[in-house]
């Protein structure tokens, strides 16, 4: 099992106007003349920790991590409005163009699979590579499953905290009626909802439960995001035009160097997905973890990441 590198602190912190409402934060760390690659965090909502830093080689990568529009230091903070895929896949080529990289691999897992895949195949001409993880297509399948009948089997106590914000009568679309509370007018319905939106991903992530995960996921500030902007992607399919974009444009993408990591246990992203999109994308190096669930913090995805990232600072010349 290979351990994550030393924690580094980055060498630059700063913003992004990306339109009148919303300034993004972004970060550079590593090697300001290694490989440039960015990180597209998950949720979407779920901002930046700093250990994501620590699965790239601090003398080889030059990584680049950013907070999508309302949520971690960017701002308005748990923003709605102009937040759809496809204004963040504009703000990833804004980032590009400031940062004045002509090409970059795009590194990202669960929903950050999900904006990677819609990156790439609207800018393949600057993706040098692509590593996934977790994979994601935000199809009706997959959220049925998770948010409404299929995870709750396998999760019975977590799914029980879950359902307690929605009246027994609203159950029969949760995502509409989380929505609803989400966007209430009232904060303390909506932190109530998010709250539970929030620890039921936490509580469902990880093959082993985690305690400290859940705590930090409960947490008001990161909840608010996290629910309320992926609840908001949700309900508008993921501004997608039609169900299945993403595996239909996997021809734009085929030609990139592509790595796809999935725990075989992972109930938040099911491994369907992922086998999917390998049967549509056999040129990518596809990869199973027998002994893990959603989160690239478990020991054999953490590895599997790793020893990808390590090996395109090689092959990737």
């Amino acid at each position: 099992m290979r351990e994550l590198y030393p924690l580094i602190q980055p060498y630059r912190k700063d913003y992004l106007q990306v339109s009148q409402l919303h300034r993004i934060h972004f970060e550079e760390s590593g090697n300001p003349q290694g490989q440039p690659i960015v990180l597209l965090h998950g949720g979407p909502g779920g901002g930046c920790p700093p250990f994501y830093r620590q699965y790239f080689h601090p003398e080889k990568w030059r990584l680049i991590m950013f907070d999508q529009r309302g949520c971690g230091q960017s701002t308005p903070h748990a923003e709605l409005r102009e937040n759809t895929t496809w204004d963040l896949v504009s703000d990833i080529e804004k980032l590009r163009e400031y940062l004045g990289i002509k090409k970059w691999v795009v590194f990202g897992g669960s929903w950050g699979s999900t904006l990677s895949l819609a990156y790439s195949q609207t800018h393949p001409s600057r993706c040098t590579g692509l590593i996934l993880r977790g994979i994601f297509m935000l199809r009706q399948k997959e959220l049925s499953w998770f948010y409404q009948e299929g995870a709750s089997y396998i999760f019975p106590d977590a799914w029980e905290e879950y359902l307690k914000p929605i009246p027994i009568a609203e159950r029969g679309d949760m995502i509409k009626a989380y929505y609803k509370r989400l966007t209430s007018p009232d904060l303390q319905i909506q932190l109530a909802a998010a709250r539970a939106w929030s620890i039921w991903e936490a509580s469902t992530s990880k093959l082993l439960l985690d305690p400290t995960l859940i705590q930090q996921f409960g947490d008001d500030e990161f909840a608010a995001a996290f629910a309320r902007i992926e609840c908001h992607y949700f309900i508008n399919q993921g501004f997608f035009t039609t169900e299945n974009q993403l595996l239909e444009n996997v021809h734009r993408i085929r030609h990139i160097p592509a790595v796809i990591v999935q725990g075989r246990y992972d109930v938040v992203c099911p491994m369907v997905s992922a086998w999917e999109l390998h049967q549509a994308w056999p040129e990518a190096e596809f990869i199973v973890v027998p002994d893990a669930g959603h989160s690239m913090s478990e020991p054999g995805i953490r590895t599997a990441l790793i020893e990808a990232t390590d090996k395109f600072t090689s092959v990737l010349k």
